[in-house]
């Protein structure tokens, strides 16, 4: 039973992440691809009371249970892990859920995120390219400098429509994204969504933006304009 240097222990946390199964929380998440059946707002609320344990995080991380990965990247120290630590656990992160985390929370944060971005990029696993292209589209939004652009759009025109759904989502973001955060590239952006027709009859619920491209594009940029 490992002990962390707080003295709680991963059986101890794994008990009480046991003890918050839902099983109505588990089908609804099983209907997107994650394996857990812990309320996500419960789940911050333990991470809340443990705060930041480098090692407790690795522990739960080792366990492979997606609830406690989970966790594990809520208390973890981003910047602890090496590039190599890091391309490994994304290799690991089958759950949508678990990489969508992953990435966002401990991988953006990390001093090898770019290397990272270019490595998952072209990676030939389109799980793990879709990593890549989540990191690119943050790019693409906030420091575009050093990426080419066009040459996206050309691989999302020429790939996009075929790509597998997670590796398809997150060019449709990229895409999103040059259209409204690149005024040059707008109409390109918005042509190709409009040719491909990729997320155009995705349900979206009342008051939410649609995913698909050109409505995305459109209505946040309509927003940041104030009309």
């Amino acid at each position: 039973m490992p002990v962390t240097s707080t003295g709680t222990t991963v059986n101890e946390v794994m008990d009480q992440l046991a003890s918050l199964e839902d099983p109505k929380m588990r089908a609804i998440n099983e209907r997107h691809g994650d394996d857990h059946g812990v309320n996500l707002t419960r789940l911050r609320a333990v991470a809340k009371e443990l705060k930041a344990q480098q090692e407790l995080s690795r522990q739960l991380w080792q366990t492979g249970d997606t609830a406690a990965r989970l966790l594990a990247l809520l208390i973890c120290r981003p910047k602890s892990f090496t590039q190599d630590e890091l391309d490994s656990m994304l290799r690991e992160a089958r759950s949508p859920k678990v990489q969508d985390w992953l990435v966002n929370y401990v991988v953006k944060k990390n001093q090898h995120v770019e290397d990272l971005r270019r490595t998952w990029f072209t990676d030939p696993d389109p799980v793990v390219a879709s990593a890549g292209w989540a990191l690119t589209s943050d790019r693409v939004a906030k420091n575009a400098d050093g990426l080419d652009l066009p040459a996206l759009l050309d691989t999302i025109e020429a790939h996009m429509q075929d790509a597998p759904s997670r590796l398809q989502w997150a060019m449709n973001t990229c895409l999103a994204q040059i259209g409204i955060a690149h005024p040059q590239f707008r109409s390109r952006a918005i042509a190709i969504g409009e040719r491909l027709e990729v997320l155009k009859d995705y349900p979206t619920p009342p008051n939410c933006t649609s995913p698909y491209a050109p409505v995305w594009i459109t209505e946040i940029v309509r927003r940041q304009a104030g009309v």
